[in-house]
């Protein structure tokens, strides 16, 4: 009985687990460049069940009955990095990658900066001149002249790409994107706000970036609310389970003293 109600609270708590992630899911599902997750669970280590019925002689031998699995718990949330749909838009700072990879930019604390990856490509030129995203990070190319990793001043000219990625400010060749793709996604952190770090990345020399246009969330709400059902099922049955079993267990408790 004691081990039916640890199975129905690992399965309220991987339950609750796969909510959240589902829940994030359809929260983000407008969100340019979203890659959607799935909670992966694993079930607990078998126990060999035995019992002694089988004598031997006179010696009472263990005798083999089976495996009991005792629950499942939380083992990985994985992202789901396939492209979502392009749209049109009608800005020249918006950008969409075409196949893998991500943008870089660089974020400054004041001390120290961090590098952080965006499929977002949803841009803007700040008060500096300088291209950035909506949190103010600079998003960082490679310089035409040098091919150091720069961030990208715009000015007060306009931005143009062509089809080979190239980024013209006004009528001069100046930059190219910087973009990566993990080569480990077992090391990628999400950051928050639609970004992640990554120790380990590889630099995509010939990515199709497409101007006037963004990459939107791969979510599929559809298929986010099928689960979200079957997850609230499960939830409900193992709530179920669990009052029964404490019904049981408060009865045997509360009337063995009356057994005479």
């Amino acid at each position: 009985m004691i081990r039916g109600i640890y199975t129905a609270i690992s399965g309220l708590i991987t339950g609750e687990a796969k909510q959240s992630v589902i829940n994030n899911n359809i929260a983000n599902a407008n969100t340019n460049g979203f890659k959607s997750e799935t909670l992966v669970t694993k079930k607990f280590s078998d126990v060999l069940i035995k019992n002694y019925d089988k004598v031997i002689g006179d010696k009472n031998v263990k005798n083999d009955i089976g495996s009991l699995c005792l629950g499942n718990e939380i083992d990985e949330v994985v992202t789901n990095y396939t492209r979502g749909i392009i749209q049109d838009t009608d800005s020249d700072t918006d950008f969409a990658i075409d196949g893998k990879g991500f943008f870089s930019l660089i974020r400054y604390d004041g001390i120290n900066k961090k590098e952080l990856y965006t499929r977002d490509g949803h841009f803007h030129i700040n008060t500096q001149g300088f291209l950035v995203d909506d949190c103010g990070d600079k998003v960082i190319g490679y310089d035409a002249k040098n091919g150091n990793e720069v961030p990208i001043f715009v000015g007060s000219n306009h931005v143009k790409l062509n089809q080979a990625g190239d980024i013209f400010i006004g009528d001069e060749l100046k930059y190219k994107f910087r973009i990566v793709d993990f080569k480990d996604t077992k090391r990628v952190k999400k950051e928050g706000d639609n970004y992640y770090t990554c120790d380990s990345v590889a630099h995509i020399k010939d990515a199709n970036i497409l101007q006037k246009h963004l990459e939107r969330s791969n979510v599929n709400v559809t298929n986010e609310m099928v689960n979200m059902m079957a997850v609230m099922r499960g939830f409900e049955s193992n709530q179920t389970v669990l009052k029964t079993l404490d019904e049981t267990l408060s009865k045997s408790v509360n009337e063995i003293g009356r057994v005479r």
